[in-house]
């Protein structure tokens, strides 16, 4: 293989589709390996934009001008960074010979959640919470009640808990569905309206197809609130036996999204319950899938300090096709630093503070505006074990604070 030099006609050019705090990271990876980045995303300097070699601004659900875009710098890869976007566009320039990542099927079904539910509990046959699909208030009261209460219901096209919502009884499904409708990340008419389980704990199972094939990181635990990852440490603490489950329904999402040709990182996140698994060797562990997300996690961050290769620096190792080796990790943990204000100029106090303690790290975003709820930063720790790694994270991320000029 043979990687070019940036600005030049050797270039191996990588388009990023979004370019959050995630796509930052890819775009540092792959500028230490001699690649240009082109970084696009609905609002001028987002994050990945503010290191990219170039950059445009305009809405990522506009085909057309993600077409005017790829055929102007004409990139040796096409890199999805978000949910929000437009999937179909992506599928015809696939076809034409672009190479998308891992590949525009991939992200068109992911984008979808009756698509990759179906996929998961109808084609696989793979565990799933109880569900149905709802394309009005009459039939997400007949799938409530299908499902029992309480129940969640989301949108069939977002992600990252907008226009999720629980509900606990009939009296509230209405005003779920008009939440789903309002804030969903994209144009949709349906809902899906899943059961409860009775689990104990949430994992995302970071999963490589690369050119040797398929690698799985450590699990990582994380907590989420309203559908938003808050917390994430590596590594979770399963059985061997829940391990093994997860990573064979991983591999067979996987593999059924990549086929033979797709390659990069996946976030596959399953529900696990282990009651009796300790006292009878694992037998007693379940595991349902949930979610699976075609690029790097955010509850994968944690990985820029747990593991010798973060998923960014994995997943364009995938990309360009490059060897990963084993992948080792050690106890870490993150927490989101959070705005609760709303400010076109924000300004952060308690950096200082927050490195003071050895084995711990700050990273800031750069984005340029907090709209009244964001997530501006992260605080990374590593410790001794995944319990100390997470109070330290902990501590460090409470002395940050989001301020505005």
């Amino acid at each position: 293989m043979k990687l070019g030099t940036p600005l030049k006609p050797s270039a191996t050019r990588l388009l990023l589709l979004g370019s959050g705090e995630l796509g930052r990271e890819v775009a540092i990876e792959a500028m230490r390996l001699g690649v240009e980045v082109i970084a696009c995303d609905r609002y001028e300097n987002a994050p990945a934009m503010q290191i990219a070699h170039r950059s445009h601004t305009f809405n990522m659900r506009d085909g057309a001008k993600i077409r005017e875009v790829v055929e102007k710098e004409k990139p040796t890869y096409i890199v999805p960074e978000i949910e929000a976007i437009a999937t179909d566009t992506l599928v015809e320039l696939e076809r034409e010979g672009w190479m998308v990542i891992p590949k525009a099927s991939a992200t068109r079904l992911t984008m979808d959640r009756q698509g990759i539910r179906q996929l998961a509990a109808e084609k696989l046959k793979l565990p799933t919470s109880p569900y149905r699909f709802a394309a009005n208030v009459a039939e997400l009261k007949r799938g409530a009640s299908a499902v029992g209460f309480p129940c969640f219901v989301k949108p069939t096209m977002s992600s990252s808990g907008h226009g999720q919502s629980m509900v606990k009884n009939e009296a509230g499904l209405a005003k779920a569905w008009k939440f789903a409708m309002e804030d969903a990340r994209g144009k949709t008419s349906k809902v899906i309206v899943e059961g409860k389980i009775d689990f104990d704990y949430e994992i995302t199972l970071l999963t490589v197809r690369h050119a040797g094939g398929t690698s799985f990181c450590a699990p990582v635990g994380h907590i989420q609130i309203d559908g938003d990852y808050r917390e994430s440490w590596q590594p979770h603490a399963m059985t061997k036996t829940a391990l093994k489950k997860a990573q064979n329904i991983a591999r067979k999402v996987v593999n059924e999204l990549c086929g033979k040709k797709g390659r990069g990182i996946f976030g596959v996140e399953m529900f696990i319950s282990s009651k009796g698994g300790s006292s009878s060797g694992g037998k007693g562990d379940k595991v349902w899938f949930s979610e699976v997300s075609p690029r790097p996690h955010d509850t994968g961050m944690v990985t820029m300090v747990s593991q010798t290769m973060s998923e960014m620096e994995l997943h364009v190792r995938a990309i360009l096709g490059l060897p990963i080796p084993e992948i080792p990790c050690r106890p870490g943990a993150s927490v989101a630093i959070l705005a609760d204000i709303k400010t076109d100029d924000p300004v952060y106090e308690g950096v200082d503070a927050a490195l003071k303690t050895p084995g711990t790290w700050i990273r800031l975003f750069g984005k340029p505006s907090s709209p009244n709820h964001r997530r501006m930063g992260v605080a990374l720790a590593i410790g001794k074990t995944v319990a100390e790694a997470r109070k330290k994270a902990m501590i460090a991320a409470k002395k940050v604070r989001v301020i505005g000029l």
